[in-house]
């Protein structure tokens, strides 16, 4: 039976922990915007982690960069830093993968650090679309029953 805190979930809280200051202080790439490190997952034999992240990032970025730009400068610049900037937050993170893992090796006391394999947390997302479905709901429950009164109160029902 396994232990509780298994070796590979103590791994896995230390990698959390490391990366959320590591990206937070030496990752200064503005299209990331604020990352926060939800969940890792450590794999059975440390080769592997998996890094399941949420960014807030901005457009505001993006907008500050354009404005500070020169309006004369040359149409192939400007597609190449248009493509520059269209990059996700997780191909950021997936650029930033090895120098965040060999930071990262630094302060593991495992034999090899694990390949960081970033992924996009949607669970946030997804939660505040079944909240706004309840709510919703409930909205629409209230709705009937005020119905319902005024229906019994001059005497039609509505349920036949």
């Amino acid at each position: 039976m396994p232990r509780e805190f298994s070796r590979g979930r103590r791994v896995a809280d230390h990698i959390q922990k490391e990366l959320a200051v590591l990206i937070q202080q030496e990752v200064k790439d503005p299209r990331l915007g604020l990352v926060t490190i939800n969940e890792v997952k450590v794999s059975r034999d440390l080769g592997f982690a998996d890094v399941y992240f949420t960014s807030f990032s901005s457009d505001t970025f993006r907008a500050n960069d354009s404005l500070d730009e020169d309006e004369d400068e040359d149409e192939d610049e400007d597609a190449e830093r248009e493509e520059r900037n269209s990059l996700s937050p997780a191909e950021v993170l997936e650029n930033a993968a090895g120098f965040l893992r060999s930071r990262l090796a630094k302060s593991l006391s495992t034999r090899t650090t694990p390949k960081l394999r970033f992924h996009y947390d949607h669970t946030i997302e997804q939660g505040a679309k079944m909240t706004q479905a309840i709510k919703k709901a409930i909205e629409g429950d209230e709705q009937l029953k005020e119905q319902d009164a005024t229906n019994k109160s001059q005497g039609t029902d509505s349920v036949q």
